[in-house]
């Protein structure tokens, strides 16, 4: 059977939420088990709160954390009994694991992943990769949200490959490609999109729909978003603060008088799907594209229902052939690191 390596101890919700949310993903899907990393008695506290089936349960005992204030380097190199550290080596050493889902330091998950796990064969950068929703009821994927702050045009490039294999195994056949830039036009941005925007122009395999603004994320014609690192972060925070503003905003406005709160009662249906369409974390998690195998990274305060659903994206790019996907499309397009 698959199996998928969970890091118990990583993210603020540790370990009740992270295992929680595994928890569900085993009821909602019998073709995996779980293997967590960490601490083991706690661990063992939390599955006790449920009617589990340990059949398909494992625990990897780890005696330390990384946490987020630990610098990620030296962290990686130095806790090597962490359960961030183990669960990557576990899934470097046996390929019957589909992949590693962690909610804890971003910077440790992409340097352990690239230290243990190691890059596929000719790509220049793995970059972070979430589903953001949008207002035809899917997702656009934005490549990348914060593993490279600074970028070179190929960079850009191979952010697009990556994006459109995985949006392949998310069942979109020809996905529609976009370069997140100040302005729609051809001439639009600074050197680095302006050479990004050729390259991609003359791409194979890469349905490249030019330009596209910030407002394009959500409500656009394109399923994936090719960004620097840098401003990719700030899209994503943006549209996490929107999310939050205008949950916080109706909450206020339903709870000033008895007409609201009746009004309320009325609208709450459509209310609930808004604000759960604005939860991009609900969607589950982030991979960390380019790597050899399968990791993928939650949000920071992920609570169950965050984490289950990163499960089953394990699980369905690992079925999909994810890597496969990606190293095949590279094949077409591997420029020197300077590009």
């Amino acid at each position: 059977m698959t199996k998928v390596i969970v890091d118990a101890m990583g993210g603020d919700n540790a370990p009740a939420e992270i295992i929680k949310g595994a928890l569900l993903a085993l009821e909602g899907r019998k073709d995996f088990s779980v293997v967590f990393t960490g601490d083991e008695a706690l661990v063992e506290t939390e599955l006790k709160k449920y009617n589990c089936d340990y059949s398909r349960i494992e625990i990897v005992p780890c005696t330390e954390v990384i946490t987020g204030d630990d610098v990620p380097t030296s962290a990686v190199r130095t806790k090597r009994d962490s359960s961030l550290v183990v669960g990557l080596r576990m899934l470097k050493e046996d390929d019957s694991f589909a992949g590693f889902l962690s909610a804890g330091s971003t910077g440790a998950v992409l340097t352990g992943g690239v230290m243990h796990i190691g890059r596929i064969k000719g790509i220049l950068r793995p970059a972070l990769c979430p589903g953001i929703p949008n207002v035809h009821g899917g997702q656009t994927l934005l490549c990348d949200c914060g593993a490279n702050a600074e970028c070179k045009p190929a960079y850009l490039a191979q952010f697009a490959i990556m994006a459109t294999a995985y949006a392949r195994t998310r069942g979109i056949e020809r996905p529609r490609v976009g370069l997140l830039n100040n302005g729609t036009e051809e001439h639009k941005g600074d050197p680095l999109h302006q050479e990004a925007f050729a390259l991609l122009k003359e791409m194979d395999g890469i349905d490249f729909a030019g330009n596209v603004e910030g407002r394009d994320i959500m409500y656009g014609d394109v399923d994936v978003v090719v960004s620097d690192g840098f401003s990719g972060n700030i899209a994503l925070k943006s549209v996490e603060g929107c999310g939050k503003t205008v949950s916080a905003v109706l909450k206020a406005e339903f709870k000033k008088n008895l007409g609201s709160k009746l009004s309320y009662l009325f609208a709450r249906k459509q209310i609930n799907r808004l604000r759960g369409m604005l939860d991009y974390a609900k969607l589950g998690g982030s991979p960390f594209l380019g790597l050899r195998k399968l990791v993928v990274k939650c949000h920071g305060s992920s609570k169950a229902d965050s984490v289950a659903p990163a499960v089953s994206q394990i699980l369905d790019a690992y079925q999909g052939d994810l890597i496969g996907k990606i190293t095949e499309m590279l094949s077409c397009f591997t420029p020197a690191e300077g590009s």
